[in-house]
């Protein structure tokens, strides 16, 4: 299992980029930070996962900024997750000694605290090894001026309305520089240092004593366990599962309980290449598998915060969907552009996202299943918002027609997407049942039904292919699109066996191994992509659906070995070299994981 994998990797001095693989998160329920296994935290945003970077040294590794923390000489490192948690060990091995790193952001608990806590506690394990440290912060995307100076005698760099101490025992006596606060001490056998970064927005800034930090960071370690132990599945993929379901914890904005699509901006779908996104916001396209996988993980709490933020972010915009909405239920995402060198020269590095703006049928489907399963699972809807949804409902028996952008948001001429109509008469068909149960108003519930029907008719007349023996991407088109699948997912009726002969397809042609890519039309963007994880484990999800079991058993078993060394995956896989590609960590691939996991476990019974 990879969060067993305990291979020492040696670690050369960084020379530029070091692998996406190469990258482990921690949180605290706001932020993200990003951890190589060299121990360089490369990439954190503050006070705020969506807010500009401090650390981006992933996105310009001379001049984003990054905390570095390692032995001064050659070593090798080998490194987990703590068990079931969310706060990660490394172990560094020198010709000299064995030193362990641990690395937590906290979570706040009793007493003063500062906004944002990233705790570093170095013990000596064996030998002496010498430890070099430095902070380098970049705020602002490495844009804003920074002032680095003492204040009591401790480290502060500040810039604009943020400012970050840098507290630090047993670690050496810290040297400033005009752009880096900087150490150097030697870890023996038994001794322990604690280095932390405490950072406040707006506020004044808190200079907390060693002992609150070790308590918070002991604190911080049980709340993951007793978090990771409460998860309601007991399957044979449980550490998959369980890694997933924490690294799902740490996309879940807690101040709003949306659900960010990843941690990171712009980190390339393929090399050298334009494919650069920003996925720190929260997808309505993401919606029903995110509360489909919190129910089935028993995560009630995060499951109705997520529908209850997903309905008031919708609010603003009703009767229309945005296709993502910012983490504090914001509707606008302006894109542009920095002026950073991008990972391994891949630019432009974006911030904001365009697709916003982009007309996207499915997610009208997704919405209403999302409602549906809401209230299966024992919620309630008020008056207001049943209102609402039926108002969704009539829209969509409105705007069906139309042509859109898609799930995977195209960059070019919109066309009729099948998976995107499919989505559409899932919005109808749930709206009817919610109706037919009482959840919501049901005047519109004869025009839903004549819709939905038409919506299938142009679905079986227009989006079939005889001659492929499969749906196709769109209208009149003979490509495929892994999309389809969800037309098993989603529960579109198959009378004559046509998605399973279209999954069949989509394992043919756009399958390499374990991994599916999305499509290989084109996209109306230059360059290729790589395939794309969640989509792997739809594959997985659909084929157990359909009485493949062993078919789907093995391709998950394929599937969980990719994962890195803690667990965790990107968004998408280099099927030749096996890199991981695109932004980390990417929530839909354990959503799309956890709901495979669960869906093989029913189908093996």
């Amino acid at each position: 299992m990879p969060t067993a994998s305990r291979v020492l990797v040696p670690v050369s001095p960084r020379d530029g980029y070091v692998p996406i693989r190469d990258y482990a998160a921690i949180g605290d329920g706001r932020t993200i930070a990003l951890v190589a296994r060299d121990g360089a935290i490369d990439w954190l945003c503050l006070p705020d996962l969506d807010s500009p970077s401090v650390f981006a040294a992933m996105l310009d590794t001379e001049g984003g900024g990054r905390f570095v923390l390692s032995p001064a000489v050659p070593f090798e490192a080998e490194r987990r997750y703590l068990p079931d948690t969310n706060v990660l060990e490394t172990t560094f091995t020198t010709a000299a000694g064995t030193v362990r790193v641990t690395d937590a952001m906290a979570l706040p608990g009793s007493g003063l605290t500062s906004g944002r806590e990233l705790v570093r506690r170095v013990e000596g394990v064996a030998g002496e090894v010498a430890m070099r440290w430095s902070v380098e912060p970049r705020f602002g995307y490495a844009g804003w001026r920074t002032r680095i100076e003492r204040r009591a005698g401790v480290p502060v760099a500040t810039s604009r309305s943020q400012a970050m101490a840098v507290r630090c025992w047993d670690a050496g006596d810290p040297e400033l520089r005009p752009d880096a606060i900087e150490g150097r001490f030697t870890s023996v056998a038994g001794s322990e240092a604690l280095l932390a970064l405490c950072v406040t927005h707006g506020e004044p800034l808190v200079m907390p004593a060693r002992r609150e930090l070790e308590d918070r960071l002991h604190a911080t370690i049980e709340y993951w366990r007793r978090w990771a132990d409460g998860r309601r599945y007991d399957g044979p993929w449980r550490e998959a599962v369980v890694r997933s379901a924490l690294a799902l914890k740490l996309l879940i904005f807690s101040p709003s309980g949306a659900i960010a699509a990843a941690g990171t901006t712009s980190l390339p779908e393929a090399p050298g290449g334009e494919r650069n996104w920003d996925y720190r916001y929260s997808w309505v396209r993401d919606s029903t598998f995110s509360l489909d996988a919190l129910v089935r993980l028993g995560c009630s709490s995060e499951a109705t915060s997520f529908f209850w933020w997903l309905l008031h972010a919708s609010q603003l915009t009703h009767p229309r969907l945005r296709v993502l909405y910012r983490l504090n239920g914001g509707a606008r995402a302006p894109e542009r552009e920095l002026p950073l060198e991008g990972y391994r020269h891949a630019s432009p590095v974006r911030i904001g996202n365009e697709a916003a703006d982009q007309l996207q049928l499915d997610v009208f489907g997704h919405l209403l299943a999302t409602a549906s399963l809401y209230c299966d699972s024992g919620g309630e809807l008020d008056r207001d918002t049943a209102r609402r949804l039926a108002g969704t409902a009539d829209l969509v028996c409105r705007v069906w027609r139309e042509p859109d952008s898609g799930i995977w948001e195209v960059r070019g001429e919109p066309r009729h997407y099948t998976e995107s109509k499919m989505m559409c008469w899932v919005a109808l068909v749930r709206a009817v049942a919610l109706a037919d149960a009482g959840r919501i108003p049901g005047r519109g519930a004869e025009t839903w039904r004549r819709e939905a029907e038409a919506i299938r008719a142009f679905i079986e007349e227009r989006c079939w292919s005889n001659e492929l023996r499969s749906y196709v991407r769109s209208a009149g088109e003979r490509d495929l699109d892994a999309s389809l699948l969800l037309g098993v997912l989603m529960g579109y009726p198959d009378d004559h066996g046509r998605l399973g002969a279209t999954t069949k397809r989509v394992a043919e042609v756009l399958a390499d191994g374990p991994l599916v890519h999305r499509y290989l039309a084109e996209d109306g963007l230059p360059g290729t992509e790589g395939a794309f994880l969640p989509c792997s484990f739809w594959l997985v999800d659909a084929l157990a659906r359909l009485g493949h079991v062993e078919e789907a058993a093995a391709r998950m078993e394929e599937l969980e070995r990719l994962a890195n060394d803690v667990g965790l995956y990107a968004e998408e896989i280099d099927p030749n070299t096996g890199e991981f590609l695109g932004n980390f960590p990417q929530g839909l691939v354990y959503l799309a994981l956890v709901n495979a996991a669960v869906t093989l476990e029913d189908a093996e019974r």
